[in-house]
């Protein structure tokens, strides 16, 4: 209980007077979250805050990026909400930058470095990078297969902060529309030590932004491409990846349409997108398998499903409140996860928000298939969140 106080403490100790230095930042958040009971869980009370400060200083041509954070959960019962949410995202990390204060039945307090790298650039045309650092190389907004660096999960309402890999990385300017990036990762998991090492090419075509990598991903061979540009009102995005696994071509792809709408003098902000990954499963009984399987264990999956889709929209209702709605539809065993909200700006630097998880699919559990569907057994989940940057 004493750690538990004393987290608390820290998570609301920065004061407006402390952040207004123009290089520090940071962002608090606190979440307390309702989980009802399932056919296999009971209801579950949980809340969680992170702190978050970062830094990038530059002296010359050498700068640094140091972000440091601490995630505090505590939650009714040992069983998280079935979800993941408010999982800070990260995965198969080579540098221990992370480390537990407490571990407890009812409450888990980490902190860890999620940004830790130095940077060089002898010319403006030439980055060089080493240490933890982000990498973003997918095309599409939610599925996006083709990302290989610890893609966000879809249905995560939190998505501040990217997660953070351990990395060199090497970045050309031939041009101010073309980039080419060099990334070697070594990564720790539970299938054990593995380099991935990938280049990629991007340039842009008229109104297109196209973009190209391949390489050695986690020791497979692998291949990609991705599309971005607009037909009419809408803007389309698509990516895919093109793997060798034990000797076998997978194809995994993505491809989504995205427009922002007037209606009555507001914004409308819709998505679409679909997902074909012949790496995931086309049937429940499936499902063991993959969460058995190598890439479900480094965290390659968002989704689980072969085919599924996601619909978005947020409508800007009044200049402080918003509304938006998502649907994530397995589309081979007909689950889904529908997930309305609503947000409200509280000030420049504050947002308050809130929403429900609402779980619908099969939920009855067999031997041959211990998960019956990919969001039946999800439940219904509400939460809110107070999220302050500074």
């Amino acid at each position: 209980m004493r750690l538990t106080l004393v987290g608390l403490i820290m998570l609301s100790a920065a004061t407006p007077a402390q952040a207004q230095s123009s290089w520090l930042t940071g962002y608090l958040q606190g979440v307390p979250l309702f989980s009802g009971a399932t056919d296999v869980s009971d209801s579950n009370l949980t809340g969680f805050g992170r702190f978050r400060l970062s830094t990038r200083p530059v002296l010359g041509a050498v700068s640094f990026e140091v972000a440091y954070e601490h995630g505090l959960t505590l939650r009714q019962r040992s069983a998280g909400d079935g979800l993941g949410l408010g999982v800070i995202p990260s995965g198969g990390e080579w540098l221990d930058l992370e480390w537990t204060v407490a571990e407890e039945e009812h409450v888990r307090w980490r902190h860890r470095f999620d940004r830790l790298n130095v940077a060089w650039s002898p010319t403006r045309s030439i980055d060089l990078s080493a240490g933890r650092q982000a990498v973003s190389w997918g095309t599409t907004l939610f599925l996006t297969p083709a990302d290989p660096f610890l893609p966000f999960s879809p249905a995560d309402p939190f998505r501040q902060f990217r997660g953070g890999v351990d990395a060199a990385r090497v970045r050309i300017y031939p041009s101010p529309l073309s980039q080419i990036d060099l990334v070697v990762r070594p990564s720790r998991t539970e299938v054990g030590e593995e380099v991935t090492a990938l280049g990629r090419g991007l340039a842009t075509w008229g109104s297109w932004e196209l973009s190209a990598w391949g390489g050695s991903l986690y020791g497979d061979i692998a291949g990609a491409f991705g599309a971005a540009g607009g037909l009419g009102a809408w803007a389309v995005r698509s990516e895919g990846v093109v793997r060798q696994i034990n000797g076998t071509v997978v194809f995994r792809g993505a491809i989504g349409l995205d427009r922002i709408l007037q209606v009555r003098g507001r914004d409308l902000f819709l998505i679409v997108e679909y997902q074909r990954d012949n790496l995931a499963a086309a049937d429940p009984s499936e499902y063991l398998e993959i969460v058995l399987s190598n890439p479900f264990r480094r965290g390659e999956f968002q989704v689980l499903g072969r085919d599924e889709t996601v619909l978005q929209a947020s409508y800007q209702f009044h200049p402080l409140w918003s509304v938006n709605g998502l649907w994530l539809w397995n589309l081979n065993d007909r689950s889904a996860l529908l997930a309305p909200g609503l947000a409200y700006s509280a000030a420049n630097e504050v947002s308050i928000s809130g929403g429900l998880y609402i779980g619908l699919g099969d939920t009855t559990v067999s031997a041959e298939r211990p998960l019956p569907s990919e969001y039946g057994l999800s439940g219904t989940t509400g939460y809110a969140s107070l999220s302050w940057f500074f």
